[in-house]
């Protein structure tokens, strides 16, 4: 049931984004490439082969996008450094770009003038392309010292106004989809190991950031430093099969627990350790596919985070299933499950992306029970349309964020400590290896016209009404804003079907009147030389 009530004095909220997928501007004013320039400069690599190489023009935007920021009139605005934008090569003692970190400056500066707090990520998926080339990327242990300078360098040149870190965005799809699969950057398919390799790697990172910062910059400062950790919620098909439970146990240990357990409770999750540990026996290998921490690191890795972000999306259920024992090892055979959907919940964009808003509730007590009721900042929570044709009175983005908000709103009554809420995302962007065929933005961005104008979708007005009134008053205020929403977003549309057409009859002027003057000047000097053939 919907609960009607308003959130705690004091409660953040904003939007997201991050550098790759709006900036564009991806070989401009020195900044390096990225594994994700160059993955998506590969053919077949990404839908109908679409690139950020300009994505939203968000580096030119930037004045543009902070005018959305305030419209909207959120707290802050999450946005991630791009690493090879001020580092180029990734390595500090080889080169640094002022251009790029004049870049970042600027951006922060203008949020702060506009009373907009930055929470900024150090790494949102673009890691330098000569560490992937020289070193293997994640893969190789060399990235904890180069992320530490490059992290370093932040704190020193942004430290004094930015007081929210997060180390990594969404890790989960850095090792699963980067180094598993291959359908991200850097496209690799080392099956079964691979991700948990990355994922070591990474956690180790973090703690490292985590002690840069709170023995060299903490006490001037005074920021904090967290990680931000994307997982659905596992609800069992059963709830009194013990063996259902179990697995939908399973799959949120896999998900959230591989980063969350090392960093809340000092090690990898006791069930990653028994399934990995006894599928690689089965195999025939003398040490676990999933790396070990020494004591040592266990130490250093716990408590390693002044808040915990957490994105979420959807819901799955869980039930038990036994995969044959295979030579071909795989994370997702190593957790022995199975992820089905209810037919009845709504799917209004991409087929894994279901609105199931209770699952929120469920994971947000989850990390209360499990990791000491840590602080929280939800830092990615959206839906998405795959449509083609554009989509401004987004009525199920509305659900949506209602839906979801709420549960927040009902975890807070249950003791959990949410600080801020994130909506995710500002803009229309470019969606990784689905380029920009979904899209999750709260502003519509037309990609077909060079200047990329922004319009705002119903669910700007929505969410900008949540924001002025702190949570859910009352039933008639809350259908009163749904109303007005869907009266806006239709005038917006016809203002964007003039300016389609507009932007239609100007690429067909800037096509069709050369072609057609270049013609006639064709059959001009053709006519001419027959004229002349036939007097002479």
């Amino acid at each position: 049931s919907f609960y009607y009530g308003t959130f705690p004095a004091g409660f953040l909220w904003g939007v997201g984004s991050s550098a790759y997928q709006t900036e564009g501007a991806w070989d401009k004013d020195g900044k390096g490439p990225s594994i994700w320039d160059a993955f998506t400069h590969k053919k077949g690599k990404v839908f109908r082969n679409e690139t950020g190489d300009s994505a939203c023009d968000g580096y030119y935007k930037v004045k543009d996008d902070i005018q959305l920021l305030k419209e909207l009139k959120v707290n802050h605005y999450l946005l991630s450094i791009s690493w090879p934008r001020i580092m180029p090569t990734g390595i500090k003692a080889e080169q640094l770009n002022e251009k790029g970190i004049q870049f970042y400056n600027d951006t922060i500066n203008s949020l702060l003038e506009n009373n907009i707090t930055p929470i900024v990520s150090l790494y949102h998926w673009d890691l330098p392309q000569v560490l992937q080339e020289k070193y293997g990327g994640w893969q190789n242990i060399s990235m904890i010292n180069y992320f530490n300078d490059y992290a370093n360098l932040c704190f020193e040149k942004f430290g004094d106004r930015v007081k929210h870190w997060i180390t990594f965005s969404n890790p989960w799809a850095v090792a699963e989809k980067g180094y598993e699969t291959g359908e991200h950057a850097p496209g690799l398919k080392l099956g079964g190991c691979g991700a948990y390799k990355a994922a070591h790697h990474i956690i180790k990172t973090h703690a490292k950031v985590w002690h840069s910062y709170n023995n060299t910059w903490r006490r001037e400062q005074r920021g904090m430093v967290g990680i931000s950790l994307t997982s659905g919620w596992g609800e069992p098909v059963d709830p009194h099969s013990q063996t259902d439970r179990d697995a939908a146990e399973r799959y949120i240990q896999f998900h959230l627990g591989w980063f969350a357990n090392p960093i809340y409770r000092g090690d990898y999750p006791e069930v990653m350790k028994n399934y990995v540990g006894r599928k690689s026996a089965q195999q025939g290998l003398g040490t676990s596919r999933l790396p070990t921490f020494s004591v040592q690191e266990k130490t250093y890795i716990k408590g390693t985070s002044d808040f915990l972000g957490i994105g979420h999306f959807t819901t799955r259920y869980v039930l038990q299933k036994n995969f044959p024992f295979l030579q071909v090892s795989s994370y997702h055979t190593d957790h022995d499950l199975a992820e089905l959907v209810d037919p009845n919940w709504p799917a209004p964009g991409p087929k894994w992306l279901y609105s199931v808003p209770w699952g929120f509730r469920r994971l947000l007590n989850f990390i209360k029970t499990q990791y000491g009721n840590p602080l929280i900042y939800v830092t990615e929570n959206g839906v998405s349309e795959t449509m083609q044709c554009p989509q401004l009175c987004d009525e199920w983005r509305i659900q949506y964020l209602k839906g979801y908000i709420n549960e927040i709103l009902k975890a807070l009554n249950d003791g959990v400590n949410v600080r801020g809420y994130t909506a995710w995302s500002l803009l229309d962007k470019f969606e990784w290896n689905k380029g920009f065929s979904e899209r999750f933005g709260l502003y519509h961005i037309d990609f077909k016209n060079k200047n990329k104008p922004r319009y705002p979708k119903a669910s700007v007005d929505y969410y900008k009404k949540i924001i002025s009134a702190n949570g859910f008053p009352n039933p008639r205020e809350v259908e009163n804003w749904h109303r007005k929403a869907m009266d806006t977003c239709s005038a917006t549309h016809q203002h964007l079907a003039a300016d389609s057409l507009i932007t239609h009859m100007e690429m067909v002027t800037e096509i069709v009147l050369p072609t057609v003057f270049t013609l006639c000047i064709l059959i001009s000097i053709v006519l001419l030389i027959f004229y002349l053939r036939n007097h002479s």
